[in-house]
């Protein structure tokens, strides 16, 4: 699998990368087993980039995270974690965690924490989390609400923990354009993991961040090029961004489904490969859940898409056409 450098830091990210919420039981549950099946799917496929949060699960996420890689060779894979909340324990737990959107015993509540000390304490037990003596990359998770904190406070910890070497590379993950855009001028970060905003139903992320991040060296990651659901499986009832999609969007989603058809390729596969068009986007991250997503997902994302469907895309309106598309199929490492 084709991997690439993360802004100017040394961490190489593949094109394909790991989400671990689903196995922190975000939604539903998965058994230790199942999570195991599953990592280990992703790596008999050849992915070798894992993302995971303390927020994912109350911490389950990077637990099993962690036991999947404890016997795989360290210099062989990169792990990115976040940092932001606080995993405090409750004394006397009662009940689940799922109005936070994971199936788990209700051990710990978060507390947001973007301060220096914050950041380092988070980071100290993701570490013991994962069973790890470092990580390739650390985010600043969900900032919205903390924006001026996480750039006078959480940021230059993290500068300051990248110069150590304790970790590779740093950057802000979030759903929203504007303050990753604010990091991207106003910072030396390595990368945004951004969610859901360089999509083929949510392009708003080419409109500002991704120029920019291009201009300066920046990577993105991205995350949510399904929009919770919405482009692997167009229908009515379906989510879109953790909604059920509204009667417009769900009918430009069936006809990028109907258009996709035509050229023989899946919704979910253009979906997945449509954000590599663009030179800042380092890799794509799929939330993986099983063992049997995990080989399709694979399936997908290698599969050969033709340059005729993008420009049909564009034909129907559905594609602007400023916006760039994937011109090749196994694009070349940088």
């Amino acid at each position: 699998m084709s991997t690439h450098a993360l802004g100017h830091s040394p961490v190489r990210v593949g094109e394909l990368s790991f989400g671990a919420a689903g196995i922190g039981n975000l939604s539903t549950p998965v058994g230790d087993d199942e999570a195991a099946e599953t990592l280990a799917a992703a790596w008999a496929g050849g992915i070798r980039t894992y993302d995971t949060a303390p927020h994912y699960g109350l911490g389950l996420s990077e637990r099993r995270l962690g036991a999947a890689l404890r016997e795989r060779p360290r210099a062989e894979y990169t792990v990115s974690t976040k940092v932001g909340r606080l995993l405090e324990p409750v004394p006397d737990p009662v009940g689940d965690d799922l109005a936070n959107g994971f199936a788990v015993p209700a051990t710990h509540h978060r507390v947001w924490d973007f301060s220096a000390d914050g950041v380092r304490r988070s980071l100290a037990a993701s570490l013991d989390r994962l069973g790890l003596d470092r990580v390739d990359i650390v985010y600043l998770h969900d900032p919205d609400d903390h924006a001026e904190q996480a750039l006078d406070e959480a940021y230059p910890a993290l500068e300051q923990l990248r110069a150590e070497g304790v970790v590779g590379a740093i950057g802000v993950g979030m759903n929203q354009t504007a303050v990753p855009a604010r990091f991207v001028r106003e910072t030396d970060i390595d990368a945004v993991l951004l969610a859901g905003r360089c999509t083929l139903l949510d392009r708003s992320g080419f409109d500002d961040l991704l120029p920019e991040a291009a201009r300066r060296g920046v990577s993105i990651v991205a995350g949510g090029v399904f929009n919770s659901g919405l482009l692997a499986d167009p229908r009515p009832g379906a989510s879109y961004d953790y909604r059920t999609a509204p009667e417009d969007v769900l009918h430009r989603a069936l006809r990028l489904k109907e258009v996709c058809e035509r050229h023989g390729v899946p919704l979910r596969a253009a979906a997945a490969r449509f954000p590599l068009g663009h030179p800042a986007v380092a890799s794509v991250l799929l939330g993986l859940r099983t063992a049997p997503q995990v080989r399709d997902a694979i399936e997908q994302f290698d599969r050969d898409i033709p340059l005729a469907l993008w420009a049909a895309l564009r034909a129907e309106g559905l594609l602007d056409p400023a916006v760039p598309t994937p011109t090749d199929p196994s694009r070349r490492a940088s």
